[in-house]
């Protein structure tokens, strides 16, 4: 059975609850997923998103030491690449899962792939987690928490509209009215062969 956006969400939120029962960027990793599956895949890339998020608050604090701040920012350019790189497999799944799908001849391509859309499915998920903390933050202020409220519920109204349109875009690739091509990313800054500031150095 094919897995659809909304079981995707589920998993999204189970993996950003499980993180916080511990809440802290260093905790030990483990996928309860089998390793040939989409699950596994999903479970992991979210992980890798839900760690970079608390990276991403540490280094905004104003008293980090500068030396810590590097190291930090040396884990969030390795998180990037990781995150990158899940969606690439994720893709992949996808490709082999509709290898033998012939495209009709009036198939169109979609401007993203199935992973970069739900890859914006898991930021969207720890958008909602964190939203929803600050709606009932009992510190804050009443203003503060309606207004997150506010912004909760378009996260909310965005979350159905995109698990919608990447349940259409699944549909139309499986029944061949549109077709993935992937690209690789290639990003060049963290290439020594590409980056001039790397093999200037040489």
């Amino acid at each position: 059975m094919s897995l659809k956006a909304q079981d995707f969400n589920k998993l999204f939120d189970a993996v950003i609850a499980k993180y916080h029962v511990v809440d802290t960027v260093d905790q030990p990793f483990e996928n309860k997923y089998d390793a040939n599956t989409l699950e596994h895949l999903l479970y992991r890339k979210c992980w890798i998103d839900t760690v970079q998020w608390h990276y991403e608050d540490i280094i905004r604090l104003p008293e980090i030491d500068p030396i810590e701040a590097l190291a930090l920012k040396r884990k969030i350019d390795a998180s990037n690449q990781d995150r990158t790189d899940m969606v690439e497999y994720i893709d992949s799944y996808f490709l082999q899962k509709y290898a033998e799908v012939q495209p009709k001849a009036e198939a169109k391509i979609n401007s993203e792939s199935p992973a970069w859309a739900i890859d914006r499915l898991s930021i969207l998920a720890l958008k909602i987690y964190h939203m929803q903390e600050e709606a009932i933050r009992t510190s804050a202020s009443e203003s503060h928490q309606k207004a997150c409220q506010a912004k909760l519920a378009i996260l909310l109204e965005q979350r159905v509209d995109l698990s919608t349109a990447i349940d259409d875009l699944i549909l139309d690739i499986e029944n061949g009215d549109k077709y993935m091509k992937v690209y690789k990313q290639m990003k060049m800054y963290n290439d020594d062969e590409l980056n001039p500031m790397l093999y200037n150095k040489k």
